[in-house]
């Protein structure tokens, strides 16, 4: 474990894989930690130089003494890179870490090389249902919503297939510190950037889970629609957490898209992605 005071917020983050290969830095949803990347980690880590890191007010990161918007969250990011040495890197944000991802290729694209937006969109909920839910945490804690949020993050075949599994991933959602959850939630509610994001230069690849019911994969679709020659992939048999449920399959595609300079182009029927050489 590894930690830094980056943009004055101490966060914990995880650097493994191969030193000197191609950079991923990973960028985690709302509730989660590092942990959700283990597998594709796995998958990766022979050929990639990969970087995780706990959000502020999640995981072993601290709680920010303030509310911090999308900006801040990019900004904690921005300073991580410097702390770990590297100018650039491609960045995959799942949820409201690609929320994250796009204000930081929008803000700083010669830090972006490349941009992978998982499950998430350039506008997502409205503001009645999160401040509905910034009260139901503040008032009585994560584990007051834990099982709605479960039954959108994850497929019902993970759910029922894979119990133990889906009761530890709700135990670490729950463990979530209620204010750092809370302050996140204020940056998602706060956050617009459907009339930026068509300002975004680095090759992007949007992926979405095609039984997500936090992100719909409609909604994932029309934010790629927005970004100039992103490509836009679905996996079968996920939910809002591909990277869990289907980890070969992420792994599969980021390797496809970052791999010796490789890049991928939208088809102009049916969403289907084709691959060339740079």
């Amino acid at each position: 474990m590894s930690f830094a005071r980056t943009n004055g917020i101490v966060l914990h983050y995880r650097r493994i894989g191969r030193r000197g290969g191609a950079r991923i830095v990973f960028v985690n949803s709302l509730g989660s930690d590092i942990t959700i990347w283990d597998d594709v980690a796995d998958e990766l880590g022979a050929d990639f130089d990969l970087l995780f890191y706990d959000k502020r007010g999640h995981g072993l990161s601290e709680v920010s003494p303030a509310p911090g918007g999308i900006a801040d969250h990019a900004n904690d990011l921005v300073s991580l890179l410097d702390h770990v040495g590297w100018d650039s890197a491609a960045v995959c944000g799942l949820s409201v870490g690609g929320l994250i991802s796009m204000q930081l290729a929008v803000r700083a694209p010669a830090r972006v090389s490349r941009l992978v937006l998982m499950d998430t969109a350039a506008r997502i909920g409205s503001l009645d249902a999160w401040n509905v839910r910034i009260d139901a945490v503040l008032q009585q804690g994560v584990a007051a919503i834990g099982d709605q949020i479960m039954e959108r993050w994850f497929s019902p075949g993970f759910r029922n297939g894979e119990p133990d599994a889906f009761a530890g991933w709700q135990r670490m959602l729950e463990r979530t510190p209620a204010a750092g959850y809370a302050d996140t939630c204020r940056a998602l509610r706060d956050a617009d950037l459907t009339e930026t994001i068509g300002g975004i230069s680095a090759p992007t690849l949007v992926i979405a889970g095609a039984e997500d019911l936090s992100t719909p994969p409609e909604l994932v679709a029309d934010t790629a629609r927005r970004i100039p020659a992103a490509a836009f992939r679905t996996i079968a048999g996920a939910g809002h957490l591909p990277c869990i449920e289907r980890p070969v399959e992420v792994a599969s595609l980021l390797r496809e898209f970052l791999f010796q300079g490789r890049r991928l182009h939208v088809a102009e029927q049916g969403g289907r992605v084709a691959a060339y050489q740079e």
